[in-house]
């Protein structure tokens, strides 16, 4: 695998950006590949190398690169403009089909990341409940922004650093911390701190210290205590939204929060966040009230077009079939791997979302810890010598698209089986 042209370009990188990257996961030792295009299934980098490619952009593309639905849509809309700062009849075609497909949302506001919208999240629930302190659960990752980087997920423990320098102890002190699939403890937290406590912000599916499940009955258990509690509920659903089910996760388990924070794949690949919920909470949000939450770009309509695009073709079924039968092929074929190894590596998958642990299988942050974390950058480079991308982080989610085919999943294993025979 030639990556001359790559390393070249990170050369040149490491002056230019701290790290030489625009996000921490994107550094791998000793350089990342550097990407010329993509299309469908695949990734090509700049040296001439092709990649089956299950990073998908952390996520939005369920569709695969460059689908033509979604482009020709988008194209159509910037030949309209591109930004207005002002409203569009799009802002409500999308609302529409939010809560369409979500029950327990009511109203949306709309803005431009997954950060923004767990940040807009936090505050609204806030200042409804009148209260200070969160609980978030560990390794859980909401964004880069303070109150959410007390032991999250994603990059941070990539690279070891769970909390970020340059954030007062005071932003955080009102942040408690919780382990996932847990009730006891979040019960006794919420007991001991019960008139201070705004919400519990959590992803139903952990998919930043890896792929961890929710197990059986637990989210209902989270919905009861919460409850009993008047203590707000919030689903981070950027990940799992649109992804698990058109209803995302709440819809798959039957449980409904009072908050949803949704984006990746609404937007279409694009950047996108929304913050959702029960209409006595959003009406909090300025103007209507007194929660303030504003942005030039809130509601872009170039966004907005490709995002409703991507739900239009959800929406027609034969998507969800066909991701849910790829993920089980992988999901077997990944299994029968692991077996094959005799060591104690497990495989954790949720319909097109999938994760390798080189270790046992973890139900909780502190478990995922305990896999080799140096051995998979290992196996990282080993399947892109073999045409196989997957982020480069034992912590991070593997994603199946539509334009992914059993021959990719098949070419897949083979990849994986060869690797870890070879570690």
């Amino acid at each position: 695998m030639e990556l001359e042209k790559s390393k070249r370009f990170f050369e040149k990188a490491v002056h230019l950006l701290p790290g030489g990257v625009s996000s921490p996961v994107r550094a791998v030792k000793p350089h990342p590949f550097y990407t010329a295009r993509a299309e469908g299934s695949r990734i090509f980098d700049v040296d001439g190398n092709e990649y089956i490619d299950y990073c998908m952009g952390y996520g939005p593309l369920i569709l695969g690169h460059t689908n033509r639905e979604v482009m020709e849509v988008a194209i159509r809309q910037l030949r309209k403009g591109w930004l207005y700062g002002t409203p569009t009849p799009l802002e409500l075609e999308m609302a529409e089909k939010i809560v369409k497909h979500y029950p327990s949302i009511d109203m949306v506001r709309f803005v431009n990341s997954g950060s923004e919208a767990t940040m807009s999240a936090l505050r609204v629930a806030r200042g409804f409940t009148g209260r200070d302190k969160i609980i978030k659960i560990e390794g859980g990752f909401h964004g880069a922004h303070d109150a959410v980087l007390v032991k999250a997920g994603s990059g941070a423990t990539t690279h070891g650093m769970p909390d970020s320098r340059g954030i007062p102890p005071d932003f955080v002190r009102n942040t408690l911390q919780v382990p996932f699939n847990d009730i006891q403890t979040l019960t006794d937290v919420i007991e001991r701190n019960r008139e201070d406590i705004a919400c519990l912000i959590m992803e139903p599916v952990m998919g930043n210290s890896g792929l961890i499940l929710p197990e059986d009955g637990y989210l209902s258990e989270v919905r009861k205590i919460t409850k009993e509690n008047d203590v707000l509920l919030i689903f981070d659903e950027v990940i799992t939204g649109f992804r698990v089910s058109i209803g995302g996760a709440q819809l798959h388990y039957g449980v409904e929060p009072d908050i949803t924070t949704l984006g990746k794949i609404a937007g279409g690949g694009f950047p996108f966040g929304i913050v959702g919920g029960r209409r006595d909470i959003m009406e909090n949000i300025s103007p209507a009230g007194n929660v303030y939450q504003a942005g030039t770009f809130n509601g872009n309509p170039f966004v907005l077009s490709a995002g409703l695009a991507t739900l239009e073709i959800l929406e027609r079924g034969d998507v969800y079939e066909k991701l849910e039968n790829l993920g089980s092929m992988m999901e077997r074929g990944l299994k029968d791997v692991m077996e094959d190894t005799g060591r104690d590596y497990s495989v954790a998958s949720l319909k097109s979302m999938f994760c390798v642990f080189l270790g046992d299988r973890p139900e909780n942050y502190s478990q995922a810890l305990k896999c080799y974390r140096e051995k998979f950058i290992h196996l990282h480079w080993k399947l892109l010598e073999r045409g196989v991308f997957i982020p480069p982080s034992q912590f991070e989610t593997c994603f199946i698209s539509y334009a992914h085919s059993e021959n990719d999943v098949d070419r897949t294993v083979e990849a994986f089986d060869e690797c870890l025979k070879e570690l």
